[in-house]
């Protein structure tokens, strides 16, 4: 049980009373009485503001926690409490969360009216994958008369798990679905890609070379063949997880960023019944799963990945193509998710791309750093500005310089800031996939 102001502020009036009568009243023994005067006035109040207390116990409002799903990284992940009360109530709710989360400040506030329902949602950001203890439900409810919070704690503790981006993939899953079926459907152009897809009439504009002659004398009406690109591809994800992706970038890790990324490249090759396989390298290959189908498959990633870390290791680019070589021998799309500095430190990693040349289609993603570029652009104002913005300038240039012989030795090249990979990355593949250069 806690006073509220109100029961300090009536405290201090009393105080104030009895100053006033110890310094304003007539007779010797005006001290006495103030002091009288301060002790009646204070008990009673603190005897009321008990039996305001004690009310609470019989008016508790009934607060639960809607059972948490697994949580995604990097998001605002909603929470939500529902609150019923059979009186009229006002809340001071604590839900005690992990303290390694973001989330909106405790104590959320509550005023329910009599026999009613209401639900409270706040947002909580992980900013690390893992296993974390959620707490109890703390409550504070105001009596009757708004002198006393009645306190009591109701038992909620779980444990939650904090995956990569499941927002995000949720997300990507129904924006290719309307992309594909609904709404978001785009127009199928005339000889992209090598399946036939369907016949449609000629329109202005079409090229004449893809008119079927057959089905137009059969039809009486000129129509085209649409194709579009051939499914049952391969696709490979390797996810460096060695030294260069343990760097913080907007928040998280740059790995994050790049598991993020290779599950939603996933989910998007899956969707166009691709075989997709994935593997996780530092100076080995971490994790290997082979080329599959299916969505169960995309959630053994999920499951396989979600515990992956990266470390403080030389990762070994030629290690992890010759895995790929070893492992799948049939054409297929790599993809290598990486970061790189300069062209001596991408050395290795070009070998390795090479090597894949002559039977695969390399595709080197790296993950920029957003705040390297603002600096870069900084206006300097002191001698240490204008020597971080010297090194964020040259760093950049030897990052242009190692990307550009990448393109040039023919490997395909994204490079995008890491907390907009994901939608870059996804884009690019439907690219590749609609234009058959694989």
């Amino acid at each position: 049980m806690l006073p509220t102001q109100r029961t300090y502020g009536l405290l201090a009036a009393g105080g104030a009373v009895a100053t006033l009568l110890a310094n304003f009243a007539d007779g010797s023994d005006r001290f006495s009485l103030a002091l009288l005067t301060l002790l009646c006035f204070d008990g009673a109040v603190l005897l009321v503001m008990l039996w305001d207390g004690w009310r609470v116990r019989g008016r508790r409002a009934s607060i639960s926690r809607v059972p948490l799903q697994r949580l995604s990284i990097g998001r605002d992940n909603p929470v939500e409490l529902v609150v019923a009360s059979e009186k009229a109530a006002e809340l001071l709710i604590y839900d005690r969360y992990p303290a390694e989360f973001e989330g909106d400040e405790m104590p959320l506030r509550a005023v329910v009216a009599a026999g009613t329902q209401a639900n409270l949602t706040y947002a909580v950001k992980p900013r690390q994958r893992g296993e974390y203890a959620w707490g109890d439900l703390e409550v504070r409810q105001r009596g009757p008369l708004k002198l006393a919070w009645g306190q009591w704690r109701i038992p909620a503790a779980q444990p939650v798990a904090v995956y990569p981006d499941l927002i995000g993939l949720r997300q990507l899953s129904i924006r290719l679905a309307m992309q594909a079926t609904g709404t978001l459907k785009q127009k199928r152009r005339l000889g992209v890609g090598t399946e036939f897809a369907e016949l449609r009439e000629y329109d202005v504009g079409d090229d004449p070379r893809f008119i079927d002659w057959k089905a137009t004398a059969r039809r009486s009406q000129p129509l085209v063949r649409v194709l579009e690109p051939e499914r049952e591809q391969t696709l490979i994800i390797l996810l460096d997880r060695g030294r260069l992706m343990t760097a913080q970038v907007q928040g998280l890790a740059r790995f994050d960023w790049g598991l993020n990324a290779t599950l939603s490249l996933a989910l998007a090759g899956i969707g166009r019944g691709d075989r997709v396989g994935v593997g996780v390298f530092d100076r080995t290959m971490h994790t290997w799963m082979p080329p599959k189908r299916g969505q169960a498959h995309l959630r053994q990633m999920v499951e396989r990945l979600t515990p992956v870390q990266p470390d403080f290791l030389e990762s070994d680019y030629l290690e992890a193509v010759t895995r790929v070589v070893r492992s799948h021998h049939r054409r297929a799309l790599v993809v290598v998710i990486t970061d790189v500095v300069d062209r001596t430190a991408s050395a290795e990693l070009l070998s390795g791309l090479m090597r894949l040349r002559s039977r695969y289609l390399p595709f080197c993603v790296t993950l920029q750093d957003p705040l390297m570029k603002q600096r870069a652009k900084a206006v300097s104002e002191n001698v240490a500005e204008g020597y971080e913005r010297a090194v964020a300038i040259d760093l950049m240039a030897q990052r242009q310089v190692a990307l550009g012989l990448l393109k040039r030795s023919g490997v395909l090249v994204l490079d995008a800031p890491a907390d907009g990979i994901t939608d870059a990355l996804v884009e690019e593949y439907l690219r590749i996939k609609a234009r058959s250069q694989l």
